[in-house]
């Protein structure tokens, strides 16, 4: 299955632990994507450097995200982005697993669709299921330079095959008019 390439970033990110919407940002603002500006005491920013968010904290996680990282960042039209990310898989993840994801073009919802989760895995050389402790991945993806300018929103919530979240990113980008 193809995607777009607002979906392929959130699901690599969200892949990565529970996988690219790669998106160019001229100036990256961290906001709840379904909200008003700023932060929301439900969102959180992801140690590293990137300008995904980890929402719905009051939900249990089943993966903890200790560091993500996106090189460039911000990501560029036309260019490789590669995505580093570390953290704990508290429990394992079985088959059945899936990712939710919602993507908006300011208030105009591009994607919300959901996929599964072990299938994902794949691109970022993993395979379920996907055994407690410590991760580390990189993967990386071409950004197509026909990305249209714009503010988009980004929501991936994972859960496991019992419909229990295994985690929840979220992030808003601005790419500029060339």
């Amino acid at each position: 299955m193809k995607f777009s390439t607002l979906s392929v970033f959130a699901v690599t990110t969200a892949t990565v632990f529970a996988a690219p919407i790669p998106v160019d940002v001229a100036g990256v603002q961290l906001q709840n994507p379904f909200g008003s500006s700023g932060l929301s005491s439900t969102d959180e920013p992801i140690p590293g450097d990137s300008p995904l968010l980890i929402c719905d904290l009051e939900a249990p996680k089943r993966v903890e995200i200790t560091k993500l990282d996106l090189n460039p960042n911000p990501p560029l039209k036309g260019q490789e982005l590669t995505i580093f990310a570390e953290g704990i898989v508290k429990e394992t993840i079985l088959e059945g697993a899936y990712i939710d994801i919602d993507v908006r073009y300011g208030y105009i919802r591009l994607l919300k669709q959901t996929f599964d989760l072990c299938e994902q895995t794949q691109n970022v050389g993993l395979e379920c299921p996907i055994k407690e402790g410590k991760i580390e991945l990189e993967t990386s993806v071409q950004l197509p330079s026909e990305i249209p300018p714009g503010v988009y929103t980004v929501a991936a919530r994972a859960y496991t095959v019992d419909d229990e979240p295994i985690t929840c990113l979220a992030t808003t980008i601005e790419f500029p008019a060339l």
